[in-house]
């Protein structure tokens, strides 16, 4: 269920991430994805911005959470709360340097086993070289 309220944090980094005014990147706020809703999310980079507080410390909720934007193809940045009001600066170039590391659109799936001798030839796994199919 998406939030009425803003959180002071979400308001201060809203500010910076709407309009393209970071970069002329696009941002949306309370972005569905499944079941999750992401506080922020850049589409184009596949870049989803979750802000936390004392509450998520350690929180296996959110370690799910990540585990399933991330099976879906999006980068997930996770800042704290502290960080928007005393480094909102550091936050925007955190941001931005999340979006310039994200691969091309057609790579952005791919396997970290390529083989260096060729594009889309997959090497197997180490856990699978020496053993015997049953």
């Amino acid at each position: 269920m998406l939030r009425r309220r803003e959180t002071d944090a979400e308001r201060i980094l809203w500010s910076v991430l709407r309009n393209r005014q970071l970069e002329g990147h696009k941002f949306v706020r309370q972005y569905p994805v499944g079941n999750y809703i992401a506080d922020f999310a850049c589409r184009e980079a596949m870049l989803v911005i979750e802000l936390d507080g004392s509450r998520h410390v350690d929180s296996p909720t959110d370690v799910h959470r990540t585990a399933y934007l991330v099976s879906n193809g999006y980068t997930v940045l996770r800042i704290w709360n502290n960080d928007i009001s005393q480094n909102l600066q550091g936050v925007a170039e955190a941001i931005l340097a999340a979006i310039s590391d994200r691969p091309s659109p057609g790579q952005r799936f791919a396997l970290a086993t390529l083989s260096p001798e060729g594009r889309g030839e997959a090497v197997a796994p180490p856990e699978t070289i020496g053993r015997r199919k049953k």
